[in-house]
């Protein structure tokens, strides 16, 4: 019989991201980052300079940020020791949409904060590399946890059977990024670890997976 399985995000689900990149921002590039809305384009401006930002801009700046400034990024309140307690019921990795060639200086950031698991990098929707790690395990129960709605939206196309938890630990975004729950492409959302870590561990059991 084959364990659960617990496929997880990492940014603003295991370590704060955006809170640190609007810091950077500000310092390094005199972009002002909000914090509302769209958290990448409509977000950021440039005080006076009325020239948007373009998509390319945007994916530069992300780059540049993870190749000089992940140690920058902080553990969301509770994460560690919720993936050290789902490691004892589960196996349990990470599936980031970052550049390949990141995956090593993900694994070892995410060492340094005391979470040491197998990195997956994706790019685009994760539904399809989800299914792949699923099958490739040989996993009849699958738990999905991300904080962007599409994933969640992808997810259901490719692995219906999942069971699929929305977390946005960044209550500065929180609040404005789509609900995949309200879409019906979760089975939940919680965005603190205090109440997703019982959940999950309820769901990898075969307990009602259904938030209240």
């Amino acid at each position: 019989m084959s364990r659960p399985l617990i496929v997880c995000d990492c940014d603003e689900v295991l370590l704060h991201m955006v809170r640190h990149f609007s810091d950077w921002l500000n310092a390094e590039h005199g972009i002002a980052f909000e914090l509302n809305g769209n958290p990448f384009l409509q977000s950021m401006t440039r005080p006076g300079n009325p020239e948007p930002l373009t998509p390319e801009d945007v994916w530069a700046l992300l780059g540049g940020f993870f190749d000089t400034q992940m140690d920058r990024q902080v553990p969301i309140a509770g994460a560690v020791e919720a993936v050290a307690a789902l490691q004892e019921a589960a196996d349990f990795v990470i599936l980031t949409n970052l550049n390949d060639e990141r995956n090593a200086a993900r694994c070892e950031q995410l060492r340094k904060v005391g979470i040491e698991v197998p990195v997956f990098t994706n790019q685009g929707p994760k539904g399809g590399t989800l299914k792949a790690i699923a099958q490739e395990r040989g996993a009849n129960r699958v738990v999905f946890i991300d904080d962007i709605a599409s994933h969640h939206s992808s997810a259901l196309d490719h692995l219906p059977q999942s069971i699929r938890l929305q977390f946005c630990g960044e209550p500065a975004i929180a609040p404005h990024i789509p609900c995949a729950l309200d879409a019906g492409h979760a089975s939940a959302r919680i965005d603190n670890w205090a109440q997703a870590l019982p959940w999950v561990l309820a769901a990898i059991e075969g307990e009602d997976h259904h938030a209240d």
